[in-house]
């Protein structure tokens, strides 16, 4: 691509990050050894230097240039010209432009740094990245990470603060769980007290903090302790938001295997269903938001602040759980194929849709065979 002006482009955002400006600081993560997860088990750990950084948001500002030279005096945008352009450009070049316009567009004013272990980068270097990022492109106004928890907790609160006021606002970390033996058994390689440690030093910076949650990913025999583990984390943390991710076992993986040994049983939905409701139950101390952000969570719509809205989620899985069993079985087969996102959508079915549910559900004789085949169902979204 030499010649070219092209800038790298991580595989990997968060849902929340959709309309934000993709900038690669780092490549893979610096752990990479986690049983259940493949996202970056064949790419090598890499930190990228804040010149080739700088190099890559020069790039980034030369297509916003073009993109405003599309827009007229009342705000409108010529996209005839702009796809002109695109096709005028090397496939690379047009990505990179692509981007950058759709960007623009959708207003220009957030920013994910990727990839999966951003910090890594030295809070110095992160600093200067920072610093020129909002030179370059002075009305963003919010910049995201991710983070491992393990580096987090190294990085002190004085130099969050000074990384804040560089402009980072918000660092996803993904803690899976509070539980000491469901991190050990999924061979997260941080401790609990890292992981609160690390919490507690990015919301003293000021920035915000959102931590991800794992339903079931301890399998049946760990489930209670990952949610207990994950709602005593939450307590001492008191994150801005909790994001579930229900946790789906990939076939490759090691948890794969250990579950075809016959070492661990899958949880159901509704073992990961009663996860989350006891960490709604027990984090009383915390006021950030639940969120259900992603296709792979069966009950999308509960969410809500874990103080004000307490009530109201529990009520939300209630309403599930006191659904007999068939009825359940039903939604989730509708959910994991994409055409329901609450319960109360079976309400609404003609007696032959019903009845092709139910017979979905009776092709599977055992649980085990049946939470497999919903596992199965949900390592598409993957």
């Amino acid at each position: 691509m030499e010649g070219q002006k092209v800038f790298r482009i991580g595989p990997f955002r968060p849902p929340s990050e959709a309309k934000s400006l993709l900038l690669q600081v780092t490549q893979g993560c610096t752990w990479n050894k986690c049983r259940f997860c493949q996202m970056y088990r064949h790419v090598p750990f890499k930190v990228f230097s804040v010149d080739s950084i700088k190099g890559d948001i020069d790039v980034m500002k030369y297509y916003a240039d073009l993109a405003l030279e599309c827009r007229d005096t009342q705000g409108q945008w010529d996209l005839q010209t702009m796809n002109s352009m695109l096709k005028n450009m090397s496939r690379p070049e047009a990505e990179c432009a692509q981007l950058i316009f759709n960007w623009v567009i959708n207003g220009g004013k957030t920013v994910f740094l990727q990839d999966g272990n951003t910090l890594a980068l030295s809070a110095s270097k992160l600093k200067e990245v920072l610093n020129y990022l909002k030179e370059v492109f002075p009305r963003i106004e919010r910049i995201t990470s991710y983070g491992r928890a393990q580096t987090l907790a190294q990085v002190t609160k004085e130099e969050y603060k000074e990384l804040k006021n560089a402009g980072l606002d918000r660092i996803h970390s993904g803690f899976e769980s509070g539980s000491q033996e469901v991190l050990d058994f999924i061979n997260k390689g941080v401790d609990v007290e890292e992981l609160i440690q690390a919490g507690k030093n990015i919301k003293a910076g000021g920035i915000e903090l959102s931590v991800y949650f794992m339903p079931g990913i301890g399998g049946k025999a760990l489930s209670e302790k990952n949610a207990a583990g994950m709602a005593h984390v939450v307590n001492q943390v008191n994150p801005d938001y909790v994001r579930i991710r229900t946790a789906v076992i990939k076939e490759g993986t090691e948890l794969w295997n250990e579950y075809k040994c016959g070492k661990m049983k899958l949880c159901s939905d509704d073992d990961k269903v009663k996860e989350i409701r006891q960490l709604i139950n027990l984090a009383e101390a915390c006021d950030g938001r639940l969120v259900s952000d992603h296709i792979v969570n069966l009950l999308q719509n509960v969410e809500g602040s874990l103080k004000e809205d307490r009530a109201l989620m529990l009520e939300e899985i209630d309403k599930y759980l006191e659904r007999p069993e068939v009825e359940r079985k039903m939604y989730q087969i509708a959910r994991r194929s994409g055409r329901a996102d609450s319960i109360e959508y079976l309400d609404g079915l003609h007696e032959i849709q019903k009845n092709q549910l139910q017979k979905m559900v009776r092709a599977y004789g055992t649980e085990e065979q049946w939470n497999e085949r919903i596992n199965d169902m949900l390592s598409r979204y993957i």
